[in-house]
């Protein structure tokens, strides 16, 4: 390994015993903002630093093996615990390495994730529902709360557009590889000669700012209406301009929310998509200006990009950015997206290790 990487990795292992001692404090919880990074800092350092001590045991062991490689009696075992200590210590440092890959800063976040219906009239719209089911069931499983913020159903069922907040942790560090254009091929319900149709979906996952700070919103920009929702809700939902419709001027950006009965909790959640969608704004036009030096996975980050097909006809799921198609769509759209998108995750990490290797070249 080189000597560059294990003087960051003996910083790191240091790091985290600060962080030990930072943590074990009395009053290490008074300041609870401190208190959640410094925790967010120890979990994800925790991992790292314990693949670094288990590559010093292997180290350790392959010395002691070539130690008893002179003695006669021992050197058919001493050759077996060198091999063995060998490969320990190769795989060990594969793992370093994606483990030592900058990490995205967005990654710990929860995420707004909005769906919207595109191509193919009401069975886009039953897409979308369908959509919507597939994250909200994976989140389920992955322990995260789903908050419904704003939604428009479609005249047979489904939704014309659905704005929801997934909160846990990881959250985007999961899901930041659904945005993009997702394409259906089944037969309607309503569809008599049992010809295939093709329908379309857009989905955006946005990382939440932690505080609208981060995002340099003017009031001045801003145009706040209140208006009565609409739809099912109860009698309090339907007779008060509790919904909020916020347009921020400079970008055309409109947010609607009026799922809650509170215009001020609507308004405040209005807000906080607002940041994300200007937020998710800078970091595509950032990526844009990147593109031409290295192309990035998630591609130019147009939303119209046609990321993934589900193929009902014949029970299939393809991921075209990475050309993986899985024979368990039913399993997928009941949220089994762990295959998916730990194959996406590898091709970036092995995107990056790439870019690294050229830069070191």
């Amino acid at each position: 390994m080189k000597p560059s990487l294990l003087a960051k990795l003996d910083h790191l292992a240091g790091r985290l015993a600060e962080l030990d001692g930072l943590l074990a404090q009395e009053d290490a919880t008074a300041d609870l903002e401190q208190y959640r990074r410094l925790s967010r800092e120890h979990a994800e350092l925790t991992p790292l630093v314990a693949h670094y001590h288990a590559w010093r045991r292997a180290g350790a062991d392959l010395a002691n093996a070539e130690a008893l490689l002179a003695d006669p009696e021992m050197r058919e075992l001493a050759q077996e615990e060198k091999q063995a200590a060998q490969a320990r210590i190769e795989a060990l440092e594969r793992e370093l390495q994606v483990l030592l890959l900058p990490a995205d800063p967005n990654d710990a976040r929860n995420v707004f994730l909005e769906i919207r219906a595109g191509t193919g009239g009401s069975e886009s719209a039953l897409f979308a529902g369908d959509l919507y089911r597939m994250y909200a069931r994976y989140a389920e499983r992955q322990g995260w709360r789903v908050e419904v913020l704003s939604e428009s159903a479609g005249e047979v069922g489904g939704y014309k557009e659905i704005i929801c907040k997934l909160s846990g942790q990881g959250a985007y560090s999961a899901l930041k590889f659904e945005s993009g254009g997702h394409r259906v091929q089944r037969v309607p319900e309503t569809e008599a000669q049992g010809r295939i149709h093709t329908s379309a979906c857009t989905v955006a996952v946005m990382p939440e700012a932690d505080e609208l700070g981060e995002v340099d919103i003017n009031p001045a920009d801003l145009r706040i209406d209140t208006f009565r929702a609409s739809g099912a809700g109860g009698q309090h939902i339907n007779k008060t301009d509790s919904a909020v419709r916020v347009t921020h001027l400079p970008t055309g950006i409109v947010v609607e929310c009026q799922d809650d009965r509170s215009q001020h909790r609507n308004k405040a959640q209005a807000l906080a998509v607002l940041a994300a969608r200007i937020q998710d704004r800078q970091l595509r036009e950032a990526q844009a200006r990147e593109a031409g030096m290295r192309k990035s996975l998630i591609g130019t980050g147009d939303r119209s990009d046609r990321i993934r097909t589900y193929n009902f006809p014949q029970g299939r799921v393809t991921d075209h950015r990475i050309n993986l198609t899985l024979y368990k769509i039913d399993a997928i759209l009941d949220g089994d997206l762990a295959e998916l998108i730990g194959a996406l995750t590898a091709e970036h990490q092995a995107e990056q290790l790439a870019a690294l290797a050229e830069g070191e070249a």
